[in-house]
């Protein structure tokens, strides 16, 4: 399986997602664990998700399961066996952002990783972003799949 992974796990694998509790953390660094000996990882050929990534992870991949992660990701990228690299193109329409998505009210931060999980048709990890369930219709229109690491922690405002 492909997975495209929210900045949001990683944070809350390392500890640092303040409204996440053990559970969630625990649940996250299990996720990510898995991923890195057993899954691929999805990011884009610009690397708009790897330096949102980098904001909140240390690259010496030390110390937390999240910064293990990224240095996981970063030293893959070569090997699609590992990190899958996809290409998403930019759109000068500010309601849609990259061009492989439609209009949409989705967070405009968000929408690179929404791009993502389109092309590489794979699965968005989530531990804390209500975003990934406030647009259930956009979801399905675009066949992607968001898994909820952590749903005690996802309020629906819909």
């Amino acid at each position: 399986m492909i997975f495209v992974v929210d900045t949001n796990v990683a944070i809350v694998a390392n500890g640092r997602g303040i409204h996440a509790d053990i559970d969630c953390q625990s649940d996250c660094v299990q996720k990510l664990k898995s991923l890195v000996t057993q899954k691929i990882v999805a990011i884009d050929d610009r690397y708009l998700i790897l330096k949102e990534y980098r904001e909140y992870m240390n690259p010496p991949g030390e110390p937390g399961v999240g910064d293990m992660f990224f240095k996981h990701v970063f030293n893959n990228l070569s090997q699609c066996d590992r990190v899958r690299m996809v290409t998403i193109t930019p759109s000068a329409d500010e309601r849609r952002s990259f061009e492989e998505l439609p209009e949409n009210t989705f967070d405009p931060s968000d929408r690179k990783f929404l791009a993502v999980a389109v092309v590489a048709k794979a699965t968005v990890l989530n531990a804390t972003d209500n975003d990934w369930n406030e647009h259930p219709d956009l979801m399905s229109e675009l066949g992607v799949k968001v898994e909820q690491l952590c749903p005690q922690h996802i309020h629906h405002e819909r």
